[in-house]
């Protein structure tokens, strides 16, 4: 169910009460997308598994935290303008234009290759918000762009974790999460090369030379 646009009885000065309505109405769908992101966060830090699982599960927690304070820093920037934060489970669920996250218990590359599409999610829907802000409210424009750089490095961290040597992405098709979590635990699978009879040769080279 979309939210109801609503116009607040006062705002912040310098807005007229029609704007203030309009930056509410933005901030409130960004409210829902970093409680989700939070929530989704903690999710994948308790489902990790295999030997990637402490470095991912560790890395995991402070994006959590730092998350979880955007969050109260746009609920407070709603209610400066005289909106009305609403941080309940039910309407974050009613309201939002997004699927639960799809990945259970699974390797944590895996886990990286969703997160990294939700990543992209996140990020593309705050660069929008923040153009909207741009031409209204230059102070909640900043608030989205002190976000955005946060949100862009901890997909650097993700996808550092993705990333060949070539500077491709194992996600790059991936159109959902569980393709991106499929295609990034694919990418792990190397063949273990014959390197046995290149060791032995080197062996008796080196015995040759030690006996001259």
């Amino acid at each position: 169910m979309p939210p109801q646009t609503s116009t607040p009885r006062y705002t912040v000065p310098g807005l007229s009460t029609k704007d203030g309505g309009r930056m509410i109405d933005v901030l409130r769908m960004r409210l829902h997308a970093l409680n989700d992101l939070a929530l989704t966060l903690k999710h994948i830090h308790w489902n990790v598994t295999g030997p990637h699982f402490i470095a991912v599960h560790e890395m995991l927690d402070p994006q959590t935290l730092a998350v979880r304070d955007m969050a109260d820093g746009t609920a407070e920037r709603i209610s400066a303008l005289g909106g009305v934060p609403h941080g309940t489970a039910g309407v974050l669920v009613s309201e939002r234009t997004w699927e639960d996250y799809s990945v259970g218990r699974a390797d944590a590359i895996a886990h990286l290759g969703a997160l990294d599409l939700v990543y992209t999610g996140i990020i593309e829907d705050h660069r929008k918000a923040a153009a909207k802000a741009a031409s209204l409210d230059p102070v909640t424009e900043d608030l989205l762009i002190e976000h955005l750089r946060s949100l862009e490095q901890f997909q650097w961290f993700v996808r550092a974790h993705l990333e060949n040597s070539a500077g491709v992405l194992a996600t790059t098709d991936a159109r959902s999460e569980k393709q991106a979590a499929a295609a990034a635990g694919t990418s792990r699978t190397i063949p273990a090369k014959q390197t046995a009879s290149p060791r032995r040769t080197a062996k008796k080279s080196a015995v040759t030379k030690r006996g001259k």
